[in-house]
């Protein structure tokens, strides 16, 4: 089972969007239109609890770059 993590790397707000993104590989654009989107629906005011809680629950991941590696263990 995949753990949800907020995006340390991918993030506008609180990075939940973008590990939203991560986790299921898509583009975090699409996700951050459909909470928009869910806010229009619902007249904002679910979103934005739901966001804030998240962001006070959901913990921040490590970052995804692969450009980062671990540095090589001492001799």
């Amino acid at each position: 089972m995949t753990k949800l993590y907020r995006s340390s790397t991918d993030k506008k707000l609180g990075g939940i969007c973008g590990g939203l993104s991560e986790i299921y590989d898509i583009d975090p654009t699409i996700v951050r239109l459909g909470v928009i989107f869910l806010g229009f629906v619902t007249a904002f005011l679910p979103i934005i609890i739901t966001y804030i809680v998240g962001w006070a629950i959901i913990p921040e991941g490590k970052p995804l770059n692969d450009k980062v590696k671990d540095p090589p263990p001492a001799q």
